[in-house]
């Protein structure tokens, strides 16, 4: 029965509706052609519902894109059923169409209205725009908040910049007290020897020990403006090839002495140590700052090891590592943290000026290397100063003994001599002379610059802090007039930065005071 029903559904053995429209002909065109416009419109959207989704696959709602879409391919296929029955009688096809359309549209319309509150919820233009404008109001706002900010970090910047300017003062007034005691206990000892070689000339032996003590009073001085030189890394350092275990074997009494005998001192040096490029004054002075830093941690006594031995680098030269390890207080991570820091010292007044570990930590950076320090309260303390290997350096200049003969060999070049300084000057023009010299004297730039112009000389020997023009901008001018002129400085104070971008690096620097024989082996260094 079933069967029957449905194959009489589907036998198309009716009338088709255009039957009844025959004798208006106007009328079922009108229906073709509007049925045909509606289908093809039906037609288009889901393509263009289709190729949205494709390309967009963010979309939020892309199932209901494609059920919408074989919605409307559904209500486009009834209407061609609408043409096709106006001459053939499918109404169980059309049935068929319009149940398919039914299935597909009822879904989309249960679905769709859920979705409308999150559909409503996206923002329109209008509503994107008013957000926009809020956004920017509130960048502004915060753009101001941020330079306002600034403005206080900066003010902070300045307010701790001159607290630290008015700590470094504070610091340097207690440093004046002790330096000026040591320069006047140095004076004193220098004076006292002159004198004493001037009352009794003629009392030769006498004579060459007041010299001797003289000249250990000023080799004294030099280490304490040294020290201060080389921690305002404003000095320009004499590297040299060092073997640090003989220096340190060297320094072995030094040291001792210095650390006292409540601390129980061992130095332990390997043979294998390659020569390090460094000053050797100022890495002595950095190794005995540090003995003293490890002594004061020890107030009641222990152990201070210092060891020299190499360390290997994956990625560059291989390394000696002089280390300094006591068995005092150690330091807690604030002061670790601050004990680089120029000025900075946990003793009381008087009892220390901040300036041994930033002065060691500056001639290690100066040799290339680093300086390391590992520590913890109650457990002592232990610095690393890494220095690379530098075979290539100068060997050590030659000590105070050198031998006329070697002053003789350079003798007969002629050498314009420039300080402000009437007793230096004098004093470095009699040492030249006394190796066989030619030594012309200026006052200062103008007077140099004059007889750079008249005569050609082999070397320009010269101060660096002067009236008017400074060592480096009188060598820039020099060398516009005798570019193959040598230069060579002698000062106190030098801005070695100034003196590089003035010649290049070309030039020699020595440290006043010199000596001698250090002043007759630059001299044959950079002529000879």
């Amino acid at each position: 029965m079933m069967f029957d029903f449905l194959k009489q559904f589907v036998s198309g053995n009716y009338a088709p509706h255009g039957y009844c429209l025959l004798w208006q002909p106007e009328l079922v065109w009108t229906h073709v052609i509007s049925d045909a416009l509606i289908a093809a419109a039906y037609f288009s959207i889901p393509v263009a519902l289709v190729t949205f989704v494709r390309r967009r696959p963010d979309v939020e709602f892309g199932k209901m894109f494609w059920l919408f879409a074989l919605f409307i391919l559904s209500c486009g296929l009834t209407h061609v059923m609408g043409i096709w029955n106006l001459w053939n009688g499918d109404y169980g096809a059309e049935a068929l169409v319009k149940a398919v359309t039914a299935a597909a549209s009822v879904p989309t319309a249960i679905l769709l209205w859920p979705l409308l509150p999150r559909m409503l919820a996206i923002p329109s233009p209008t509503q994107l725009q008013l957000k926009n404008q809020e956004l920017a109001v509130a960048l502004a706002e915060r753009d101001e908040v941020l330079q306002q900010l600034r403005a206080e970090v900066q003010q902070r910047e300045r307010a701790e910049a001159a607290l630290v300017q008015a700590k470094k003062i504070e610091a340097v007034g207690q440093l004046t007290g002790g330096i000026a005691h040591d320069f006047n206990n140095l004076l004193q000892a220098i004076a006292g020897n002159l004198e004493l070689i001037t009352r009794s000339p003629e009392r030769v032996d006498k004579v060459q020990r007041w010299a001797t003590n003289a000249t250990a009073a000023v080799e004294r001085g030099t280490k304490l403006t040294g020290q201060l030189l080389t921690f305002s890394r404003q000095q320009r350092l004499e590297a040299r090839a060092i073997h640090v275990g003989k220096m340190l074997e060297d320094m072995r009494e030094l040291l001792r002495n210095s650390v006292g005998p409540t601390v129980q001192l061992e130095l332990q040096i390997s043979d294998d140590l390659c020569p390090v490029e460094s000053d050797r004054t100022q890495l002595e002075l950095a190794v005995l700052n540090l003995a003293i830093n490890a002594r004061d941690a020890m107030p009641g006594g222990g152990q201070l090891v210092i060891a020299a031995e190499m360390r290997e680098v994956a990625d560059g030269l291989p390394q000696v590592a002089v280390i300094v390890s006591d068995t005092g207080d150690g330091m807690s991570p604030e002061v670790q943290e601050r004990a680089l820091e120029p000025f900075f010292t946990t003793k009381g007044p008087g009892e220390g000026t901040g300036l041994g570990l930033p002065m060691a930590y500056g001639v290690a950076t100066q040799a290339g290397g680093d300086l390391l320090i590992d520590t913890a309260v109650g457990e002592g303390t232990t610095v690393t100063m890494l220095l690379p290997c530098n075979v290539t350096a100068p060997e050590e200049p030659p000590s105070d003994s050198t031998k006329s003969g070697e002053h003789a060999a350079v003798a007969g070049h002629s050498i314009l001599l420039v300080d402000d300084d009437h007793e230096v000057r004098e004093a470095l023009a009699d040492l030249l002379a006394a190796d066989g010299h030619a030594c012309v004297e200026a006052r200062g730039a103008a007077e140099a610059l004059d007889a750079i112009s008249r005569q050609s000389f082999d070397l320009l020997l010269l101060d660096y802090a002067m009236p008017e023009m400074n060592g480096a901008e009188l060598a820039s001018q020099a060398r516009k007039l005798r570019p193959d002129m040598k230069l060579l400085f002698i000062t106190g104070f030098a801005d070695s930065a100034a003196i590089d971008r003035a010649v290049g690096g070309n030039a020699r620097v020595l440290k006043k005071p010199v000596t001698s024989a250090q002043l007759a082996a630059a001299v044959r260094e950079m002529l000879g």
